[in-house]
């Protein structure tokens, strides 16, 4: 069965880097962020490992934890967080997840057949606080992630969330928002007293929110 957004997202236990963990209890009421790389010791995925150590703080600042996932044994971890110190500057500083079963690869859809048979693909699930599925992203085992951007839409979604609002193309924390059109413009009066910049009846822009 796909992962769809709004679905709570399968709970499982695993063996991570950091110890034992039943992933459901591991959120407990945050944001999380999950995201698969193909294989130990590759490229691609050493890049990104040390991109999201580097990163950690911001995700911390946003009350968002990250764990990886790889389908390689527990044991191989600890020499490639190695590698990834000495070669990107950066210690993992998060849980990487031991899946060589595939369970939780099998649960969550990360692995392509047509792709590769063996090897997740770059799969990244943002999850909220009610344990449900906001944003998905599937890349390619060639293709990095930009997790500058998996920021961004987190910042969108704690945003959305909260308020009335959603995010217009490539917008960035602080500016402008629109204001959903399932708002009416009486009601729309009460959330937004300083009033809004009707483009069109159903584009009508508002500063960011504060809060």
């Amino acid at each position: 069965m796909t992962l769809q957004l709004g679905d709570v997202v399968p709970d499982f236990t695993a063996e991570t880097t950091k110890g034992a963990i039943s992933f459901h209890d591991w959120i407990e009421g945050s944001w999380a962020v999950l995201f698969s790389h193909p294989k130990n010791f590759t490229p691609v995925c050493t890049t990104e490992l040390g991109d999201v150590a580097r990163l950690k703080p911001e995700f911390d600042q946003r009350g968002v934890k990250v764990i990886g996932l790889s389908v390689d044994e527990l044991a191989n971890h600890g020499e490639w967080e190695d590698d990834i110190e000495e070669t990107q500057g950066q210690r993992v500083n998060f849980p990487l997840i031991a899946d060589s079963d595939r369970k939780v690869a099998g649960l969550y859809g990360m692995i392509h057949p047509n792709a590769s048979d063996t090897m997740t693909v770059r799969s990244v699930f943002v999850i909220g606080p009610d344990k449900k599925l906001k944003l998905s992203l599937t890349y390619p085992a060639s293709t990095g992630r930009n997790f500058d951007e998996i920021l961004r839409t987190i910042d969108s979604l704690q945003l959305t969330a909260k308020h009335s609002v959603a995010t217009p193309s490539n917008w960035q924390q602080g500016g402008d928002v629109i204001i959903v059109p399932s708002l009416s413009s009486e009601a729309a009066k009460e959330k937004f007293p300083a009033g809004w910049k009707e483009l069109k009846p159903y584009l009508r822009v508002v500063p960011q929110p504060k809060g």
